[in-house]
């Protein structure tokens, strides 16, 4: 029984202004890692995730230091965590996670977004039941057996390994993610992750009509364009 998932593709910036978006993105991100917990890679495991992260999609060191430096100090921006849910063309769903420090000016933009695309917001939860919550680590590899008997030894709760054309999937629940990521690297030294995150999955997924997805796809774009938007996850399949 196979999930559906999309495959995070490595991206290569060659505007001013999609950089900054990057950056921006990573900044705020990093910030409340070390706002959270402490300013330390090493004793931070959400932060340390976040900086790898940040440079698998070439974030600038200053970037990432400048982030964990101001999180270290006193004062500094209040952001706050927020998700909206909406029905985008044709049926399809989505759901959006921002990081803002002005909630009045982010759903304004948000739905700004909704809106020109004919699309509409909707009440807290009812998208999100038609999505998985989950950890995802997936690598080249064949070796299923190997994978399973790893999470089983370190006793952390997969739900599910998936094999398939020479990648292997592990999905577990979020707070499982880092047990499974440890006991994975330390079963398979020196394996390179194409996904490591915590992301919604949808149970289901949608194909659109090209109309459909014409719009679609601007929404996404509109969407993106926001600065306080951070992830997008929804279940349309998208060509290519």
């Amino acid at each position: 029984m196979g999930r559906i998932f999309e495959k995070r593709k490595a991206s290569i910036f060659k505007t001013a202004a999609q950089k900054s978006k990057l950056y921006s993105k990573f900044g705020r991100q990093l910030y409340m890692a070390a706002k959270n917990g402490v300013p330390d890679p090493d004793a931070n495991p959400t932060l340390r995730s976040l900086v790898e992260k940040a440079k698998r999609e070439n974030v600038a060191s200053h970037v990432i230091e400048k982030a964990i430096q101001k999180a270290a100090g006193t004062g500094g921006e209040d952001f706050q965590a927020a998700r909206y849910e909406g029905f985008g063309p044709g049926g399809s769903l989505l759901i959006v996670d921002c990081l803002t420090d002005n909630s009045t000016r982010t759903i304004s933009d948000v739905r700004s977004c909704f809106n020109k695309t004919g699309s509409k917001l909707s009440a807290n939860g009812s998208v999100v039941m038609s999505f998985d919550h989950l950890a995802v680590l997936s690598f080249q590899g064949s070796d299923e057996e190997k994978v399973i008997e790893a999470m089983f030894a370190a006793d952390v709760a997969v739900e599910e390994v998936e094999s398939e054309e020479g990648t292997i999937t592990i999905f577990a629940p979020p707070a499982e993610f880092y047990k499974a990521k440890t006991a994975l690297l330390e079963a398979f030294p020196g394996v390179e992750l194409e996904i490591q995150e915590i992301r919604f999955l949808p149970q289901a997924s949608k194909s659109l009509n090209a109309e459909d997805l014409g719009v679609f796809e601007k929404l996404l774009g509109m969407l993106h364009d926001c600065d306080d938007v951070q992830e997008i996850y929804h279940d349309v399949v998208l060509p290519g």
